[in-house]
């Protein structure tokens, strides 16, 4: 797998601040410089859809992640989605993609916005990895990828929603060296 270069390297979008937090230690054992390549995943956000970059423009957006365990992963996805298991990615929006906008705001500097929060599973995300044969951290970077366009209004409720969706993973992977995730 090739490394992050350029503007992939780890330098964020202008007005774009990004918390990662993790719960335990095994991040950072894991994957190796887990704060580029998660800026490097919002980098490359950035790069391919147009509704993040105009908002960044008009806005400071500040997105926060999460890296934990399935243990919380699981008590998150029975409170918020009624399933009792852990799952890879869940996102929570900070507000509604409709309400992005900042038209009308006359204050000093740029208005800011708490975009949402991404979490993710350490141990389902090496689960499916190992399964799928793929390296942690490419897994990890679709996670990001996929946790984020949820957090800017895309889904997967449907065929089509999802089509859309994947597409504009698979683009974006591309610009981290990352294959494409859903081929067969």
């Amino acid at each position: 797998m090739m490394s992050p270069t350029g503007e992939e390297a780890g330098l964020l979008p202008e007005n774009v601040v990004l918390d990662v937090a993790g719960d335990d230690g095994d991040w950072t054992l894991a994957i190796t410089d887990v704060m580029v390549r998660m800026q490097a995943a919002v980098t490359a956000v950035w790069r391919e859809t147009p509704m993040a970059r105009e908002l960044s423009k008009r806005r400071q957006v500040e997105i926060s992640m999460l890296l934990t365990h399935d243990a919380q992963m699981r008590e998150l996805n029975r409170e918020y989605r009624g399933k009792n298991k852990p799952t890879n990615v869940l996102s929570f929006p900070g507000m509604d993609t409709d309400t992005l906008s900042v038209e009308g705001y006359d204050g000093p500097g740029l208005p800011s916005v708490a975009l949402g929060d991404v979490v993710i599973s350490l141990e389902t995300a090496m689960a499916e990895a190992e399964d799928a044969g793929k390296a942690l951290v490419d897994h990890v970077s679709h996670l990001t990828v996929h946790g984020l366009l949820h957090l800017l209004g895309y889904d997967h409720e449907d065929d089509e929603e999802a089509a859309t969706m994947e597409a504009l993973e698979v683009r974006i992977l591309a610009h981290l060296h990352i294959d494409d995730p859903y081929a067969t």
